[in-house]
């Protein structure tokens, strides 16, 4: 994708120091010009690649999860809890626990990134599912799958939020509280983890739910370093 320019925008900083405005230079407090964010939007194409891309890399990560006997938050951690409890299809719970949230998200993000999130949401949860079959792990330790599937997750839900996408869940709620009633969405989505957490102690081993903490902050870490408004111009 080319960068076009579009002119400097002189504008003096808080310093005095001569800045300009443009798509590789916004000023502090901007995202650049309305004719950069339409330069820099993705087409149709860069979309489905990058949803492509997402879906594969989460989708391992979430398997290799499963494959250490490991949970995860949101609603992939629901669904995890269901099918080590009951023996539920992983995939199925995951598509079904997620659908009260689509309409919250239609009302606050809007259709787009609503179709895409469920496209996300259908598609991991169907290779979650799939990929014993096709690539089957013979041993995997429970720090490894802590460290790994974390950090493929994490990037897998960075990639999605890149192409306006998320693998949904209590985060859409937990931004909802936070504009209509002013809660911390941060503070919903941990409330949220931590009775998940505590609900799986009855359901895998302590040393399981331990390994899975490990997980759930690589796979927030990379959320964390990655995640930066300003840093990535790409809409």
């Amino acid at each position: 994708m080319s960068l076009q320019s579009h002119g400097p925008v002189p504008c003096d900083d808080a310093d005095g120091h001569l800045v300009t405005a443009g798509p590789l230079t916004p000023p502090p407090d901007s995202a650049g010009t309305a004719q950069d964010a339409a330069a820099l939007r993705h087409s149709m194409a860069e979309d489905v690649q990058g949803m492509v891309l997402a879906t594969l890399v989460a989708s391992l990560g979430l398997a290799i999860f499963a494959k250490g006997g490991l949970m995860v938050g949101g609603m992939a951690g629901l669904a995890f809890l269901a099918h080590y409890a009951m023996g539920w299809n992983f995939g199925v719970v995951f598509v079904l626990v997620n659908l009260p949230f689509y309409y919250v998200a239609v009302r606050r993000m809007g259709w787009e990134f609503t179709l895409k999130t469920f496209a996300a949401v259908t598609a991991c949860g169907l290779l979650v599912d799939l990929l014993p079959r096709w690539a089957d792990f013979a041993h995997m330790s429970p720090l490894y799958s802590a460290l790994v599937g974390g950090a493929m997750a994490g990037l897998g839900i960075l990639f999605f939020i890149r192409h306006r996408a998320s693998l949904g869940g209590i985060g859409i709620l937990a931004v909802y509280l936070q504009r209509t009633r002013g809660w911390s969405a941060g503070k919903v989505q941990m409330s949220y983890d931590a009775l998940l957490m505590c609900a799986a102690f009855f359901v895998i081993t302590p040393t399981q739910v331990l390994y899975s903490a490990i997980g759930a902050v690589v796979l927030s870490l990379v959320l964390m370093f990655n995640h930066r408004p300003g840093r990535y111009m790409g809409v």
